[in-house]
């Protein structure tokens, strides 16, 4: 018998909370309710979960916090965010953390519901799909696909699931325009307005991890996309 999907929902709010947990149990998933960001933190260390579900503003550890804390035991765990909050800055904060998705209240549960089974999807096809390859040589650094590893002089540091998504998608389009909008929808799924600049930090983010060789880096391709630009290929924007 196939095991049910874990989700650890963190809503402060009781009557909101009980109702969402309700709604995902008679949907056939497992969900734990916490009402604050401690005892979040505290249930993500004692059960492996498969999502989390996290409100931003929570008593003892907020949503933000949480998320951070959480990033640090299981870097991949997919997370989104319900808010009262529209400002983008909220919004942008929640992506530098690495939020999958950020819903703003009120909203529908067949929408929350329709958002946790894409993430799902996408999070299971990532695990079954294999790579094109194991590992390539990008200017100084090692990649491996599979560990999700950049390597260089002996250092290596480990790719968030998105990061390393968006890395082999540059690496299997080498020489080529990653195109933006097939990008978002082969990682998150919809091109929407949240997942676009989602993607802008990730690419922010992967700048920031091949700076070390100069030599190596992801060009801006105006109106298009991005390309990926290596030593032994010249760095014609096309």
């Amino acid at each position: 018998m196939e095991e049910k999907t874990k989700i650890l929902l963190c809503e402060d709010d009781e009557n909101l909370g009980m109702l969402l947990r309700e709604y995902l149990q008679a949907k056939d998933f497992e969900a734990d309710l916490m009402t604050d960001g401690e005892a979040g933190y505290k249930a993500f260390m004692k059960t492996k979960y498969d999502l989390c579900v996290f409100d931003v503003m929570m008593p003892k550890k907020d949503g933000f916090t949480l998320a951070q804390d959480v990033k640090k035991i299981n870097s991949d765990i997919p997370i989104i965010f319900l808010t009262a909050k529209t400002l983008k800055t909220d919004i942008l904060e929640g992506l530098r953390i690495g939020a999958d998705d950020y819903m703003t209240k009120p909203f529908s549960m067949e929408e929350l519901l329709l958002r946790i089974e894409a993430i799902l999807r996408r999070v299971k096809g990532k695990k079954t799909k294999e790579p094109s390859s194991v590992s390539v040589k990008l200017g100084e650094f090692t990649y491996d696909m599979q560990k999700h590893t950049l390597t260089r002089e002996g250092e290596s540091v480990k790719l968030t699931t998105k990061e390393n998504d968006l890395l082999t998608m540059l690496c299997n389009h080498r020489g080529e325009i990653l195109e933006r909008n097939h990008a978002l929808k082969a990682i998150w799924v919809d091109d929407n307005y949240f997942n676009a600049r989602c993607m802008d930090v990730y690419i922010t983010k992967l700048r920031k991890r091949l700076q070390a060789d100069p030599s190596v880096g992801i060009l801006n391709i105006h109106g298009k996309g991005y390309k990926l630009v290596l030593p032994e290929d010249g760095d014609s924007e096309n």
